[in-house]
């Protein structure tokens, strides 16, 4: 007879995380290029979106503005990302994106 060991622990499968859509809006300060961020965001997070707007000026090769992002994420991802917005001080704004389908 096989009995279950009472010290392993179980750990879920985090490929399967619900993932929620979320438009994130991110204020520009100069202390982080706009590439720079996409490229962070992309790259050291593996969290794709899409650009829905920015308006982003560049003052002494500093980035100003805004922009607003289309992400497709999971809670634990998303947490992580705006740890990293506050610690870099970038002020941002998170709406949950709704979408009615029609059948």
């Amino acid at each position: 007879m096989i009995t279950p060991n009472p010290k392993l622990q179980v750990f879920s499968n985090t490929m399967n995380l619900p993932k929620r859509e979320l438009i994130l809006e991110v204020e520009l300060n100069g202390k982080m290029k706009f590439e720079q961020l996409m490229n962070t965001i992309y790259n050291q997070f593996g969290i794709c979106h899409r650009v829905l707007s920015a308006n982003v000026e560049y003052v002494n090769g500093r980035s100003f503005g805004s922009v607003q992002l289309y992400i497709n994420v999971s809670s634990e991802d998303f947490d992580k990302l705006e740890l990293y917005l506050n610690k870099n001080k970038l002020l941002s704004t998170t709406v949950e994106y709704v979408c009615r389908k029609y059948s």
